[in-house]
């Protein structure tokens, strides 16, 4: 097989993994016989400091005529004071409404190799955690009328779904669960607000065509409890733009390692965008300390999503566990047995830990 994959370092330590990620879809290709044509874009900082735009539309159409792209992370400090309308994080709004990728994927799981590093007690994880929240990407209030009064002193964002947009999410939800554990958990507000009160009346209405899967309902308030009180009631969570975001970053918590996790972002059968949820963690860019685990992984998502390649996902999967398994760490995931690994000769950088992955790839 031969695709295009559109990569996107970004900023901060997003070079340092994608670097790492790209050594590994290489030692697919080679393993598997197939080739990919790498198309490189910039955008987020990187592209305001060479642009004064956060992503051109000529990077942009990179990534469109791409098969898939690969994100690494964007933003930083350093762009802290420019305007708004031309913040790096634009980016990500530009990529996501350009490519039409409306679905984010972003799978929360606690790896039983780093239970050490979840924050939450044994018997509430008990063997561990994996659930995957559907989160609606293209609408909402990110992307609905705002304003500023001309005096400064009111504004406004404006939150709106139209049913189309909301069944595709749902849809896509019910589909997962079904191949899961069969529990789909709709997240809004219903209780106040009318958009939410619309994604309970599809959600209702789509699930007559699954009736195999549980459907519950959650107001968001309690949803951010529940999922520390007790996160083994979840499979899949289906949720709107903003709800995602927020529940995505406290599960990313709860499993004690945002380091290994990664997101897809899907539309409908265009080019796919696949990104590690972790931020671009300025301070430690080039030095050989960011974990690359996420990025690694997210590239799996995007064989198995956008290149239909399970085989070969699955083989980045195993390389990664077996790494684990055999005790090798960068600091972010060594928690609070660091001491230890440092010890044993098993703390590692960037650039060892992917070739550590590279390695069980290959063995």
């Amino acid at each position: 097989m031969e695709k295009s994959i559109a990569l996107i370092p970004g900023d901060g330590i997003g070079p340092d993994v994608v670097e790492e990620a790209v050594n590994v879809l290489n030692a697919v290709a080679v393993k598997f016989g197939h080739k990919w044509n790498y198309r490189n874009v910039i955008a987020g900082g990187a592209a305001i400091d060479k642009f004064g735009h956060p992503l051109p539309q000529d990077q942009l159409d990179i990534c469109l005529t791409s098969d898939a792209t690969l994100l690494g992370a964007v933003g930083g400090p350093k762009w802290d004071n420019v305007a708004p309308e031309i913040r790096p994080e634009k980016a990500l709004l530009g990529l996501r409404g350009g490519m039409k990728v409306y679905a984010n994927l972003r799978p929360a799981v606690m790896w039983k190799q780093l239970k050490d590093a979840c924050p939450l007690k044994d018997e509430i994880v008990g063997e561990g955690l994996d659930i995957l929240v559907v989160r609606e990407l293209t609408g909402g209030i990110y992307f609905g009328e705002r304003g500023t009064s001309a005096d400064g002193k009111t504004a406004w964002d404006t939150e709106k779904y139209t049913w189309e947009e909301i069944e595709r999410i749902v849809r896509m939800g019910f589909e997962f669960a079904r191949k899961r554990q069969k529990r789909l958990a709709v997240v809004d507000k219903a209780n106040i607000l009318n958009s939410s009160r619309l994604w309970r009346k599809v959600a209702e209405e789509v699930h007559k065509e699954y009736t195999d899967v549980q459907l519950d309902f959650l107001y968001i308030d309690n949803a951010t409890m529940q999922l520390v009180r007790n996160p083994r009631q979840f499979d899949v969570i289906a949720t709107s733009n903003m709800f995602g975001d927020i529940l995505t970053d406290e599960a990313s918590q709860i499993t004690g390692s945002i380091g290994m996790l990664a997101s897809a972002s899907l539309g409908n059968g265009g080019p796919g965008l696949f990104e590690p949820i972790h931020g671009s963690a300025p301070d430690i860019a080039g030095k050989d300390l960011a974990n690359p685990l996420a990025t690694i992984l997210s590239a799996a998502m995007l064989l198995r999503y956008s290149f239909k390649l399970e085989k070969e996902a699955a083989a980045i999967e195993a390389a990664v566990t077996k790494v684990l398994d055999d005790g090798w760490r960068t600091g972010d995931i060594a928690g609070s047995k660091i001491a230890e690994v440092k010890a044993a000769g098993k703390l590692v950088g960037t650039k060892k830990m992917g070739a550590l992955v590279v390695e069980y790839l290959n063995k």
